[in-house]
């Protein structure tokens, strides 16, 4: 399935993007609840912000995603919301994960991504669907 173009007020675009990131030192705790939590608020985020998550793989140490977003947003600021805002509820939510994480931040810097196009987007897909687990 292709991704539509999408129409603003003078725009037609179609900005999708395969996205990686990884908790603070690849730490093996995106299992159970804070998976399932994890997938709640990255899902949450994109419908307050008006982007489209196509695809959500979440690996014990990564996570994969496929987002499609405005033009009016960078996709720095982007995964800058997501990983933010998920890395706030979840080390409230889940402070025995202190014990692997010190600091302030749940996610380790930086991230992966690269723009996907019209005839690259079924692989990804499927490259992100069939992430298994290792």
């Amino acid at each position: 399935m292709q991704t539509e173009y999408k129409t603003g007020a003078s725009t037609k675009h179609r900005l999708l993007f395969h996205v990686v990131f990884c908790p603070k030192y690849r730490r093996r705790v995106l299992l159970g609840d804070v998976a399932r939590k994890l997938q709640e608020l990255f899902e949450q985020a994109c419908e307050m912000n008006e982007w489209e998550l196509h695809e959500l793989n979440i690996q014990k140490d990564h996570v994969h995603m496929l987002i499609q977003i405005n033009p009016r947003e960078s996709l720095s600021k982007v995964v800058q919301i997501l990983k933010g805002g998920s890395s706030y509820v979840i080390r409230r939510e889940y402070p025995e994960l202190e014990e692997f994480l010190w600091g302030k931040s749940f996610w380790g810097d930086g991230y992966f991504a690269e723009s996907v196009g019209k005839k690259n987007e079924t692989v990804i897909r499927n490259y992100i669907r069939n992430q298994k687990e290792s």
